[in-house]
């Protein structure tokens, strides 16, 4: 039996995979679906895991975020998310294929009722796996999962998900541009190479395009609140799996 604990790298499967390994200690698989538009810290955070865990962290799925945008010759938006399905969820399903009979771990808190975990449908992966939620199962919700963390001394990177996630608010692309100016024109040159935009005319009374964002950002807009924006979303529309 494969006991497989998705990690990734969020506050959830983070305090799971650590109190795991204190409670039910046994050979566990810890694995993330990078995109390849991690922001530094959060690598420094994988790495730092696999530090505390005692063995290295699989990374599955070999495509990346702009490699896929290129292929799909379009960026994602809410209505049209094709970057968690094929980065995220097909490589982990292809993983798990190949890995039953399997115990999987996935960190939903006991005061998340209004999320689930992911369905499987086809019948190998189905009839082979079983899924477990231990934060539920221990009854702990967020403030048990920031106690625990902080009783380690580990720290959630501010920013889990990719560098230029069509979810970010005006305060975390402005924080992105000034922070990550290379990460930043990278998004730019994605949107004049495929038409499109991360962002959506409708959004908000700013400029939908990233270059034409940054002449306001240069001009010295700052939005409002942008300096003391903590970035660790608990609610909202944020990819739930990035986030975990």
């Amino acid at each position: 039996m494969n006991h497989l604990v998705l990690l990734s790298g969020g506050k959830d499967s983070t305090a799971m995979a650590l109190r795991l390994r204190e409670v039910e200690p046994r050979d566990y698989t810890y694995l993330c679906t990078p995109t390849g538009a991690e922001l530094p810290d959060m690598e420094a955070h994988w790495s730092k895991l696999e530090g505390m865990l005692g063995q290295e962290i699989v990374r599955v799925g070999e495509r990346t975020l702009m490699g896929l945008c290129v292929e799909q010759k379009a960026i994602p938006n809410y209505r049209m998310r094709f970057c968690t399905r094929l980065l995220k969820i097909a490589p982990f399903k292809a993983y798990l294929v190949n890995s039953m009979p399997a115990v999987g771990y996935v960190g939903l808190r006991a005061d998340e009722a209004q999320r689930e975990g992911v369905t499987y449908t086809e019948p190998e992966i189905k009839d082979g796996l079983t899924q477990r939620y231990p934060l539920s199962e221990w009854g702990w919700g967020i403030s048990h999962v920031r106690g625990y963390l902080a009783e380690l001394g580990v720290t959630i990177p501010p920013r889990t998900d990719c560098d230029v996630c069509f979810f970010q608010r005006l305060g975390e692309w402005w924080r992105l541009w000034r922070e990550h100016p290379d990460r930043y024109e990278r998004g730019v040159l994605l949107e004049a190479t495929l038409g499109h935009t991360f962002r959506s005319d409708q959004r908000d009374t700013h400029p939908a395009a990233l270059a034409d964002l940054r002449q306001e950002f240069e001009e010295g807009y700052v939005p409002r609140g942008a300096d003391q924006l903590h970035l660790d979303i608990e609610t909202g529309t944020r990819c739930a799996i990035c986030s975990m």
